[in-house]
């Protein structure tokens, strides 16, 4: 049975709009595929990418998140949204805001309201937890610009629920790998020998398979509560240099070395520093209980090997 084929067929009638179309869009769009009476629209600002995305099965639509007045055609469109493009990377004139996540919900607010949006973000706005636990009453403290822009598009997201009555959910979503999937593994840094912390200064990370991700995207657009955040993470526990280590064994690769983090900054991107500035664990009980999403990759050993 498809993911959503045990629906009531009145709740299939539908017309999906994924923003974001890449990787996991196109995965989730594959999800929905399976389910009847379900028609994928994807907004691309490529034109190159219309063939692909129709041979798919998914309706291409011409717009450009950076370019406001190409999105009026997208009211009404999609009975249910399912948003995970990115906000910007480059200069802004605030740094903390998502003009992209303003300008969908604008367009969508215009007429014929969705009833459901769901929006793909970083667990990155949770900030250093210093290793603690974390769920999704746990407060917003971004750190970066990039999870300070993920927290402008979550406050526009449920905006736009709270002002119309659109169901609103967002996922907080970590590290996502897949072996068929760009740069998803670790092999390509275990190759470079990028080092790693050493353990007493190592930082916990968590991961979630592209394909686990796809899955909860779609459960999401079904049954994700109102107003709702959901941690989206498998069950490993992990700090960061242990994953490669178990990455390295996978692949029959040399681990990598360990280095203080005092000494990390002069081997070491800026980019790959930030991710080892912040540690947390997830925990994911409204992912399962709520979404009802039973992990493939429960273990990142599981997802690697697959």
């Amino acid at each position: 049975m498809s993911l959503l084929g045990a629906l009531p067929a009145r709740f299939r009638r539908e017309r999906v709009l994924i923003v974001g179309c890449g990787d996991v869009g196109q995965r989730a769009a594959a999800v929905l595929g399976h389910a009847s009476r379900v028609r994928v629209l994807a907004l691309t600002s490529s034109p190159t990418r219309i063939p692909g995305l129709r041979a798919a099965g998914i309706t291409p639509l011409l717009g450009d998140l950076d370019d406001p007045r190409s999105l009026r055609r997208l009211a009404g469109l999609g009975t249910r949204v399912l948003h995970l493009a990115p906000p910007p990377s480059g200069e802004l004139a605030d740094w903390r805001l998502d003009p992209r996540t303003r300008a969908l919900t604008r367009a969508l607010a215009q007429r014929s309201l969705p009833s459901v949006l769901v929006y793909g973000s970083t667990s990155g706005v949770y900030g250093d937890c210093e290793g603690r636990w974390v769920d999704e009453t746990t407060p917003a403290r971004p750190l970066t610009p990039r999870a300070w822009r993920r927290v402008d598009a979550e406050a526009a997201v449920h905006w736009l629920g709270r002002a119309t009555g659109v169901r609103t959910t967002v996922l907080r979503i970590p590290g996502i790998y897949a072996s068929d999937r760009e740069g998803g593994t670790p092999r390509e840094r275990l190759l470079r020998g990028t080092p790693v912390l050493r353990r007493e200064d190592d930082v916990y990370t968590n991961h979630i398979h592209a394909d686990d991700l796809a899955r909860a995207c779609a459960l999401a657009l079904w049954r994700g509560a109102a107003q709702r955040n959901i941690n989206v993470v498998d069950d490993t526990e992990l700090r960061m240099g242990d994953y490669f280590d178990l990455a390295a064994d996978l692949y029959g690769l040399a681990r990598p070395s360990r280095v203080a983090r005092d000494a990390a900054g002069d081997r070491l991107p800026l980019m790959l520093l930030s991710f080892m500035s912040e540690s947390r664990r997830l925990r994911n009980h409204r992912m399962k209980h709520e979404l009802g999403l039973r992990l493939r990759y429960p273990h990142v050993a599981d997802g690697l090997k697959a």
